[in-house]
């Protein structure tokens, strides 16, 4: 995939609500700003969700050959880190520290790369200031008190990201006692200082800025105007990169602030979202106490990002079904190729090249597989579409090892070829399958049951214990297990190379 970057890729644009062939700004580079977490408490399965998407946008954008700069920022100055940190009694600041720190460590564990910056509020107050003063000398913004609201009436594209309209937004609405705003849509750029809260100095007294003003000023800042992609949650739609959109673009007076906006879906728990405030969540850390990193990735990925997740047991049982189908194909890969040949090497850089294994049927899947991967990464980053792609082609090659035929010649170097492509798609693009196929799994590292590898295990434990029962001419009980075997979904099969298993439907 490296190098190619033809206009084929395109993209659901909240802003256009139209799939759209995706241009960057400059040519052979990606510029992207996500919104990040508010870091108050331990981060959970809804965070993982936009960071580990994002995380195989920037993969996949990379591999097309574009140069990506990633960067996503931390709120670390909100009512919620104040209110925690004055229950604790500790500063704010360090609430938020301990929090952004166990983020990222989470999102380590998860397998993310860590974007090339992570800007804070806390350390970009000048920037927000001269943002936040410009656009009150331009008569977008008016200072209340000692707090400063950008004025919506004076910006006419107010709504265009949301669909919503001013005057839907009058009725029913009103401005609450004692906060000064003009029109009851305006919003805080900044806030006047309380009794107990951080603030800094600014032409307006002590205060601390607003929720919204911190992303606009520190994304023009790090990518200027008319960057490529931003993204976030589907519930920051509004109001939250509305407000974005209207200050950036009326403090640069340059529209677009941005490109294409990319909203990943929510992840809900009996159809509501997940969230600390409902304490309906369920942290990172306490998934990977009981499940691997490439599992978590693979559940987060198997519905469409724009789609909802909904997280239950079901769910999370229906996923592992697949998750550990695609795994032992893997393993079997890996385990089977080494036997014929422990030197083979690894990811030979020409694995669907024309020539390789032609005599061989699984080489034109292989083939396929990639060029049917690409297609679905590029409508929309349809990743469920593309895990099925690998699906497709862990069945051929189990049909091919369990075929009894000569593991040599084109079938052997056909076999290679699926391997590199199941490791390039598998692991290095989409992170659900791991770089070790050896590796114990089903336990994190923070421990658990290693329930794949153990199935793995019994499974060849009773393929011998058959074995041994049909050199002693026992039928009745080779029988007896490879019928219990298959009443689990377990298809055993007699080959002239040896007994050859699978799972009904693989």
């Amino acid at each position: 995939m490296v190098g190619d970057r033809s206009e084929s890729l395109r993209v659901t644009n909240t802003l256009t609500r139209q799939k759209e062939v995706f241009i960057p700004r400059d040519e052979g580079r990606v510029s992207i700003y996500t919104c990040g977490v508010t870091p108050y408490d331990e981060s959970h399965l809804g965070h993982a969700r936009p960071a580990v998407f994002f995380d195989v946008v920037r993969r996949y954008l990379a591999s097309r050959g574009w140069q990506v700069r990633y960067v996503q920022n931390f709120t670390d100055v909100d009512d919620k880190i104040i209110a925690r940190a004055q229950r604790e009694g500790i500063p704010a600041l360090e609430i938020s520290r301990r929090y952004a720190d166990e983020y990222l460590a989470a999102m380590d564990a998860l397998g993310v790369r860590r974007a090339d910056v992570y800007p804070k509020v806390s350390e970009h107050i000048p920037v927000i200031i001269e943002m936040v003063a410009r656009l009150v000398e331009k008569g977008h913004a008016y200072v209340s008190g000692g707090d400063v609201y950008f004025a919506v009436e004076s910006f006419p594209g107010y709504g265009k990201l949301s669909g919503q309209r001013l005057e839907e937004m009058m009725a029913g609405a009103r401005v609450e006692v004692g906060e000064g705003k003009r029109h009851p849509a305006d919003f805080a750029l900044w806030k006047a200082a309380r009794p107990g809260e951080p603030s800094w100095q600014s032409p307006w007294g002590p205060g601390r800025p607003g929720w919204h003003i911190e992303c606009s000023a520190m994304s023009l800042h790090y990518l200027g105007n008319h960057f490529d992609i931003h993204g976030g949650g589907l519930d920051l739609v509004f109001p939250h990169h509305e407000n974005e959109i209207a200050q950036s673009e009326a403090y640069t007076g340059d529209a677009p602030f941005v490109r294409y906006w990319l909203h990943n879906g929510l992840v809900t728990t009996r159809a509501e979202k997940m969230s600390k405030s409902l304490g309906n969540f369920i942290t990172v850390r306490a998934l990977l106490k009981e499940y691997p990193a490439e599992f978590i990735r693979y559940l987060l990925l198997s519905v469409h990002y724009r789609s909802p997740l909904e997280f239950g047991a079901d769910a999370l049982a229906a996923a592992r079904r697949g998750w550990e189908r695609l795994l032992l194909g893997w393993q079997e890969l890996n385990r089977r190729l080494e036997t014929v040949m422990p030197s083979l090497p690894q990811a030979t850089g020409a694995a669907t090249g024309p020539g390789i294994g032609a005599t061989s049927p699984l080489a034109g899947v292989v083939r396929q597989t990639r060029e049917n991967f690409r297609r679905a990464m590029d409508d929309d980053w349809n990743t469920p579409v593309a895990i099925s792609t690998l699906f497709e082609l862990t069945r051929s090659v189990n049909s091919l090892l369990h075929s009894g035929a000569e593991l040599a010649g084109d079938t052997l170097t056909a076999l290679a070829a699926a391997r590199d492509l199941m490791r390039e798609l598998g692991v290095e693009l989409l992170g659900i399958l791991p770089a070790d196929p050896h590796r114990a799994f089903g336990a994190s590292a923070a421990g658990g049951t290693d329930d794949t590898a153990i199935t793995t295990r019994l499974i060849e434990l009773l393929l011998e214990v058959r074995e041994d029962a049909r050199r002693r001419r026992d039928f009745v009980q080779a029988d007896r297990i490879r019928d219990a075997l298959g009443a689990c979904g377990i298809v055993v099969e007699d080959t002239p190379a040896g007994p050859r298993w699978r799972f009904r439907g693989d």
